[in-house]
C-alpha cells in the first residue's frame, strides 16, 4: 500500500478520533470506580484502604493475558479489521457496564472494566502497528506526537468527566453546602453507551488495510508468543527500549492512583479531584506534541534522558512540599510535560526499530511489559498504603525513586543508542527483517 502524502490524512485523522473515544471511555470508568472505592465513596467498604488499586489491576491484568495473541492478529489480519470489531465489542460492554450501575453491584462494574480493557488490548498492536502504515515514515514522530496528544487529551476529557458523573451517582459526594440532588445511577453507563457508538462511528472511516502476514500460524497460549517475541527482541536494543517504555507506565500508574486520594487531602469534591487527573493527562499531551516538534522529521532519542530528569525533580517535589490544590496542579503539569518527552521518541524507537511483518508481535510484547508494569504499580501502591500507611502523596516519593534509579540504569545502557547519529537523522523507517 503506497503511504499517504500528509500526515493529517483520513485514515490518520480517524484513527485518532477511533483511539480518543476508546480512551475517553477506558478513563471514564477507571475513574468513576476509583472515586466510588476510594475513602469516602460509594463502595469504599467493598475493597478497603487502596481499593482503586484493584481498579487499576482490572485495567492491566487483561493486557498481560492477551497482548501476546492481539499481537500476532494484528501481523496475521488486517489491523483496519480488527479496530472495526473491538468497537463493535466495545457498544456491548458498554451495555454491561449501564446494567452494574443501575444495579448498584461493584462487582459487575468491576467485570466490565476487565472487558474494556481486554479490547482495549486487542485494539493496541493494531493501532501502533496501523500508524507506519498510513503515514510517511518521515512522519512516525509527528504522528506519534499527535496521537499522544489525542490520547492525552482523551484522558483529560474521561477524568474530568469522571467527577461530575460519579456526582451524578451519588450525589452526597458533592459535599455539605451543595443541594442533595436525586441520584442518578444509570448516568456513568449510559455515558459509557454513548462514548463508545461515536468511536464506532470514527472507526469505519480508517481505510481498508491488508494484513503483514497473512499465512502466520496464531499461538493461543496467552504466554510462550511472549518468549519468542523476547528472545527476537533481545538481539537489539528493542528489549531495551520497550522495558524502558513500560518502566514509564509503572511511574505512570503510580502517580494515576495517587491522585484520587487528593480528595481527601485536599478536601475538594470528585469533580476538583478529576481536575488533577485532567491536568496530568493536559500536560502529558502538551510534552508528546512538544516531543514530535523538537524532533520533526526524526527521532530524537535524547529528549528520553530530559524527560527522566524532569520527572524525578517533579516527583520530588509533589512528594514534599505542603499540600495546597494550586501547587499540586503546577507540579503535575511540569511532571507531564517532561513524561511526554520520554515517552515519545521511546515509541518511535519501537516502531522503528520493529520488522514491518513483526510490528504487530513485538508491540503486543511491548504492550503487555507496560502492562505487567503497571500491574505492579498497583501492588507497590497497595502495599504502601494498606500494609505501610503511607500517606497518598509520599508515594510521589516513590514515583521520583524509580524516574531516578530505574530510568537512570535503562538510560545508560541505551546510551549509544541515544547518542547515535544515524538514529536521530533516521526518517523513522523500519528495518526489513
Amino acid at each position: 500500500m503506497a503511504q499517504p502524502t500528509r500526515l493529517f490524512n483520513r485514515g490518520f485523522v480517524s484513527l485518532m478520533f477511533t483511539q480518543f473515544f476508546g480512551a475517553v471511555n477506558d478513563n471514564l470508568l477507571k475513574g468513576v470506580l476509583s472515586f466510588a472505592v476510594a475513602a469516602g465513596g460509594i463502595w469504599a467498604n467493598k475493597l478497603g484502604e487502596g481499593g482503586q488499586a484493584y481498579v487499576g489491576m482490572c485495567l492491566t491484568v487483561p493486557f498481560i493475558l492477551l497482548s501476546g495473541i492481539a499481537g500476532q492478529l494484528a501481523d496475521r489480519t488486517s489491523k483496519q479489521w480488527i479496530t472495526l470489531l473491538v468497537k463493535v465489542a466495545e457498544v456491548g460492554i458498554a451495555l454491561v457496564g449501564l446494567l452494574a450501575f443501575l444495579l448498584g453491584n461493584i462487582w459487575i462494574a468491576l467485570f466490565a472494566m476487565l472487558l474494556l480493557a481486554a479490547q482495549s488490548a486487542f485494539f493496541g498492536p493494531a493501532k501502533y502497528g496501523m500508524i507506519p502504515e498510513i503515514v510517511r515514515d518521515r512522519d512516525l514522530s509527528q504522528a506519534n506526537g499527535s496521537i499522544n496528544m489525542a490520547t492525552n487529551i482523551a484522558v483529560i476529557a474521561g477524568t474530568i468527566l469522571s467527577g461530575p458523573v460519579y456526582t451524578l451517582m451519588d450525589p452526597a459526594s458533592a459535599g455539605a453546602g451543595a443541594p442533595l440532588a436525586e441520584a442518578r445511577p444509570s448516568v456513568p453507563g449510559l455515558a459509557l453507551l454513548i462514548i463508545a457508538l461515536v468511536g464506532l462511528g470514527a472507526s469505519v472511516f480508517i481505510p481498508r488495510l491488508v494484513a503483514m502476514n497473512p499465512g502466520l500460524r496464531i499461538d493461543w497460549n496467552p504466554f510462550r508468543p511472549y518468549f519468542g517475541a523476547l528472545r527476537d527482541m533481545s538481539r537489539s536494543s528493542l528489549l531495551l527500549v520497550a522495558i524502558a517504555w513500560a518502566f514509564f507506565y509503572l511511574i505512570g500508574m503510580l502517580a494515576l492512583l495517587v491522585l484520587p486520594d487528593y480528595r481527601d487531602l485536599l478536601h475538594v469534591t470528585p469533580v476538583e479531584a478529576s481536575y488533577l487527573l485532567g491536568t496530568l493527562g493536559i500536560a502529558i499531551g502538551l510534552g508528546s506534541v512538544g516531543a514530535g516538534l523538537i524532533s520533526g522529521k526524526h527521532i530524537e532519542p535524547r529528549l528520553i534522558p530530559v524527560g527522566a530528569v524532569g520527572m524525578t525533580l517533579f516527583f520530588v517535589l509533589l512528594g514534599t512540599l505542603p499540600l495546597h490544590y494550586g501547587t499540586v496542579m503546577a507540579l503535575l503539569l511540569g511532571a507531564g510535560i517532561f513524561a511526554g518527552f520520554y515517552i515519545v521518541p521511546l515509541q518511535a524507537l519501537l516502531q522503528h526499530l520493529s520488522p514491518a511483518d513483526e510490528r504487530g508481535r513485538f508491540l503486543g510484547t511491548a504492550n503487555a511489559m507496560s502492562f505487567v508494569a503497571s500491574t505492579l504499580a498497583s501492588l507497590i501502591f497497595l502495599v504502601a498504603r494498606s500494609q505501610f500507611g503511607l500517606p497518598s502523596n509520599r508515594v510521589f516519593l516513590i514515583c521520583a525513586a524509580l524516574a531516578c534509579v530505574g530510568s537512570g540504569v535503562l538510560i545508560w545502557r541505551l546510551r549509544r543508542l541515544i547518542t547515535d547519529p544515524a538514529v536521530r537523522q533516521s526518517n523513522g523507517a523500519a528495518p526489513h527483517a
